[in-house]
């Protein structure tokens, strides 16, 4: 087997490469004056090949359907898409509109596709290949583990994040919580976690993505002012778009820690393992 590593997951295909001793093959990215993205798999394709590659940005999707057309001769082909962009955007809600996960996915032709905490997994229906989403939730919670917190509590924004929650605390013994919304009135709305008192507890707020960074941070100021003692933020994927990482530390984050699955400053840990033992079994 091979492993293609594609422009924004060059780090991760490194590593999981490494993971099952082997090389990743050599790629050649480019751009023509125009615009155009140009891209070329350096060694002749014919062993079974797994192409991994992140689509945070409309080029790197691009890249990515080129990489498959470029590996149409190998025998099968496996692509794994750590973090896969339009995910979020999974249902209609206004008439004309496209489920644009669903679009994007229909784009990928491949033998078999591999995500990591898809945002919503009945995006994996319309692949046509046998898909498969990997959980990283404990790979987050072994390394809450690893920062030896004094009585640490793990929370989710939400309900609809719990289960992630659930999963992080689930083989390290680390109690967890939601935060509630609670409408007192038309205009006053108040927000606490549903059952667990955070003063003096180390709080670490989870979700599987974190975008502009806005609900998490208005998420830290409540805690902090409820008396937690620090809050750290954990996620699989982060976009971190905007001002995102400025957003939470002015709201006082001690920490932003987050996976590969986007190269980025706050990636502490690698989604390689995961990948590498899937793959191994296949």
């Amino acid at each position: 087997m091979k492993i293609i590593a594609g422009p924004a997951s060059q780090l991760l295909a490194s590593r999981v490469a490494r993971e099952l001793d082997m090389e990743p093959s050599l790629c050649e990215f480019n751009r023509f004056p125009d615009g155009e993205v140009y891209t070329r798999v350096i060694e002749d394709i014919t062993d079974d090949v797994t192409i991994i590659q992140s689509t945070p940005t409309d080029s790197d999707l691009v890249s990515l359907l080129q990489l498959i057309d470029a590996c149409e001769d190998a025998p099968t082909i496996t692509v794994v898409i750590p973090y896969m962009g339009y995910a979020r955007q999974d249902k209609i809600f206004k008439s004309g509109e496209a489920i644009s996960a669903r679009a994007i996915a229909r784009t990928i032709k491949a033998d078999r596709v591999i995500t990591i905490n898809i945002h919503e997994k009945s995006i994996l229906e319309h692949f046509s290949a046998d898909s498969f989403d990997l959980d990283a939730s404990h790979l987050l919670g072994n390394y809450i583990r690893s920062l030896n917190l004094d009585n640490p509590l793990i929370i989710s924004p939400d309900a609809g994040a719990i289960a992630l929650a659930e999963s992080a605390s689930a083989d390290v013994g680390i109690e967890y919580d939601y935060l509630e919304k609670t409408r007192l009135s038309g205009d006053t709305v108040t927000i606490k976690t549903k059952n667990i008192d955070v003063t003096g507890r180390e709080i670490i707020l989870i979700d599987d993505m974190i975008a502009t960074g806005g609900t998490m941070a208005e998420s830290i100021k409540l805690l902090r002012s409820q008396g937690a003692k620090d809050v750290y933020i954990a996620c699989v994927h982060p976009v971190l778009t905007k001002n995102g990482v400025l957003r939470l530390y002015n709201a006082g984050v001690h920490e932003v820690i987050a996976t590969d699955t986007l190269e980025k400053a706050q990636s502490h840990i690698s989604v390689a393992p995961l990948i590498a033992d899937f793959l191994k079994k296949l």
